[in-house]
């Protein structure tokens, strides 16, 4: 489409600087400028679009059939599941009886060379699911899902993007995808099913995880007994089993580095104005050190 485009357009400037440049005023009869005016108005207003929409489709169609999830004559292609939030990516791994067992946020890991079906679901309102380097786009409309077919030829690193306007923060919604080989992802998927080992040394932290986090987000064995007896869940956050494991913080708005976390829960409505973490105001700032600190641990 780029390529057709700037052809017509070199055409378009072309006529257009040939009809300044003319030194002499044709001369002509009115029967003749009608006749002059219809081959234009068929031509280049009817005959040009149409072969040229049908070339694009000619071209088109087959791209977009690849994307479909048809049946694939060595067996099922592999499913993801992505869920577009106001202003970050829900990545689900589905388990062999369907249910997703494995839940992170903000990067996605599929495997190369072979096709992937992402199941696209929005929490909230329109998003777009777009990796450029992988082809093709697809909108995530609440209330419906759809499925769109890609394939990594080879292992990598790409970035991608909400590629439909959904709010303040949709330039800062961005999503880190892995390709890697089938054997480095089943691996991948392995160390994350396995029961995270609690960490010792960070008793503090998770008391105040447990008061004042643990209503909006997950940590997979988390205990139950550290949660306060009065906390409504609303699990409108990220899954943070893995945190310190991924490679930026507030879907690409900081890299994981040390101390980061803590500086994302002091100041993370200035670096990401409007998203639904309130301010922690209430809490004094060594006790999100500490909490920050123990995240950074949430690794396989």
């Amino acid at each position: 489409m780029l390529g057709f485009s700037a052809v017509v357009a070199l055409v378009l400037f072309t006529l257009w600087l040939y009809t300044f440049r003319r030194g002499e005023r044709p001369q002509r009869t009115p029967r003749e400028e009608q006749r002059i005016m219809l081959r234009w108005v068929l031509g280049g207003g009817i005959a040009l679009p149409l072969v040229s929409i049908i070339a694009l489709l000619v071209f088109a169609a087959p791209t977009g059939r690849s994307m479909l999830p048809l049946p694939l004559p060595e067996g099922e292609a592999e499913l993801i599941e992505v869920v577009g939030h106001q202003w970050w990516w829900e990545i689900r791994y589905p388990g062999e009886n369907g249910e997703p067992d494995v839940i992170t946020a903000n990067r996605l890991v599929m495997p190369a060379g072979e096709p992937v079906d992402f199941r696209l679901v929005s929490a909230d309102v329109i998003h777009a699911f777009w990796i450029p380097r992988l082809g093709g786009k697809r909108d995530m409309v609440p209330g419906r899902h759809s499925i769109i077919r890609l394939e990594a030829d080879v292992p990598g690193v790409f970035g991608a993007q909400c590629a439909e306007y959904c709010g303040a923060q949709h330039t800062n919604m961005l999503l880190h995808v892995e390709a890697m080989p089938r054997a480095e992802y089943d691996a991948w998927l392995a160390e994350r099913r396995a029961p995270p080992e609690p960490r010792a040394g960070f008793d503090e932290a998770r008391q105040a995880f447990g008061e004042h986090c643990a209503a909006c987000h997950t940590v997979d064995g988390f205990p139950q007994e550290l949660i306060a007896d009065d906390v409504t869940y609303d699990m409108v956050g990220p899954n943070l089993t893995d945190i310190g494991s991924r490679p930026t913080l507030g879907a690409g708005v900081l890299p994981m580095e040390e101390g980061a976390i803590a500086y994302w829960l002091e100041h993370h409505q200035l670096l990401k104005p409007g998203n639904r973490m309130p301010p922690h105001n209430h809490i004094d700032t060594e006790t999100l050190q500490d909490i920050g600190a123990w995240l950074e641990t949430m690794e396989p």
